[in-house]
């Protein structure tokens, strides 16, 4: 193998498959392999470019006619939380968030797998085993950490962890620029605490003390009622045919 084929990725188109968003849609996708010392970078290169990491690949869709996939990212220092995130924060007041190495636990697998049952048990990811989940969290080339989300507990002040069952997860990547949400889940009997909004404002504070300028969400997809809910988080940026552009409302 030469210099040039080890740190020049190579892109790959797959075939088309029905879209897991629009019904009645096609979706396509490019993707390379993140692999080798420069994974990091080239992670950050092609997030910046609209890439979603999902294991060692990075993607984005390709689809022809279509662009109702957009990369949103939140701007952290301009957010502020709206009284209705405010209130789930107050809700959750007694839930803390510890950052972890992404090492996969059979405590998490029951949530994921609690979580697929209950909210994606017709989607892609419905029939995954334990060593699925293993790959989706160890399988990384690139800054990944777990963060295991539980109810405070008397020392929690000073060792930062929580105690008792573990109610929520959050897989993220550590950016040169922020924070990338891959893949998050909870308990689906926790449904009232509303942890899927309450993650994603836990992440923005966390970047926030890291100096890190952005959240990166993944794709919001215009008429996608499940995507929906990240436009809520402002203001923020997607990323448009020419670049990354400032939406505060």
């Amino acid at each position: 193998m030469t210099q040039h084929s080890r740190d020049t990725p190579q892109f790959y188109l797959t075939a088309p498959s029905p879209c897991p968003y629009l019904p009645g849609k096609e979706e396509r996708k490019v993707f390379t392999h993140l692999v080798g010392e420069r994974a990091g970078d080239l992670n950050d290169v092609l997030t910046h470019g609209g890439f979603r990491r999902s294991q060692s690949i990075a993607y984005r869709p390709a689809c022809e006619g279509c662009k109702a996939c957009v990369s949103v990212r939140v701007i952290v220092n301009d957010f502020r939380p709206s009284r209705g995130m405010r209130r789930i924060l107050d809700r959750n007041a007694d839930i803390v968030g510890e950052m972890r190495n992404a090492t996969p636990t059979s405590e998490q697998y029951a949530v994921f797998r609690a979580y697929l049952d209950s909210r994606h048990r017709d989607g892609g990811m419905a029939d995954m085993t334990v060593l699925d989940y293993a790959m989706m969290v160890e399988d990384s080339h690139v800054e990944t950490r777990i963060i295991e989300y539980r109810r405070r507990g008397p020392d929690t002040g000073i060792t930062g962890r929580g105690t008792g069952p573990l109610l929520a997860v959050a897989l993220s990547d550590i950016l040169n620029d922020g924070l990338s949400m891959v893949y998050s889940f909870y308990d689906p009997a926790l449904d009232a605490r509303s942890l899927g909004t309450f993650m994603i404002l836990d992440h923005i504070e966390r970047a926030r003390t890291l100096g890190l300028p952005y959240v990166y969400l993944g794709y919001w997809v215009s008429g996608s009622r499940k995507m929906e809910y990240k436009r809520r988080f402002l203001p923020q940026e997607r990323l448009l045919p020419d670049k990354w552009t400032r939406f505060d409302e």
